[in-house]
């Protein structure tokens, strides 16, 4: 990986749905080289996949809670059954396993208090947990996907 690649990174982690030609021009390329480098970068796992970034509020879901969970048992079992019930469950939007006093920590958006409770509901229905407590956004001060790019070697 190479500054190119870094430059090719930082355009398409911006917007995922910018042409070719504009990558290139801004990455120093012309346009093959560069859908070689994209290709690869995919290829290798570096870009896991290119998305849409949605408006939670525009849809309905202005409620974003963080969900702190201490593991009733720590057998695979258990383990399985929890990511099952996480992956079934929408809007759980990200879900993981901590260091400390918490074992899990779920990232959970909702219409609301009452939608919030009803997911409650159907995550306790499908798991045992020990003690489940939540904390709600208040203001989102910060919302990125983008991750820094100063850490690649070689670029």
């Amino acid at each position: 990986m190479d500054g190119i690649d870094k430059r090719i990174l930082a355009i398409v982690q911006t917007d995922a749905d910018a042409p070719i030609a504009e990558i290139a021009e801004k990455a120093g390329l012309s346009q093959t080289p560069c859908w070689r480098r994209l290709k690869k970068l995919q290829e290798d796992g570096v870009i896991q996949r290119r998305v849409a970034l949605l408006n939670p509020e525009k849809l309905g879901l202005p409620i974003v809670g963080y969900v702190r969970i201490h593991a009733k048992e720590h057998s695979e079992a258990w383990l399985d059954a929890f990511a099952k019930a996480v992956r079934d469950i929408p809007e759980i939007v990200e879900c993981h396993r901590m260091t400390g006093d918490v074992d899990y920590l779920i990232k959970v958006v909702a219409p609301g208090m009452d939608g919030y409770d009803a997911i409650y509901k159907r995550l306790i229905r499908k798991i045992d947990m020990a003690d489940v407590s939540v904390n709600f956004s208040m203001e989102r001060l910060k919302d990125t996907t983008e991750l820094p790019l100063t850490y690649l070697e070689g670029a």
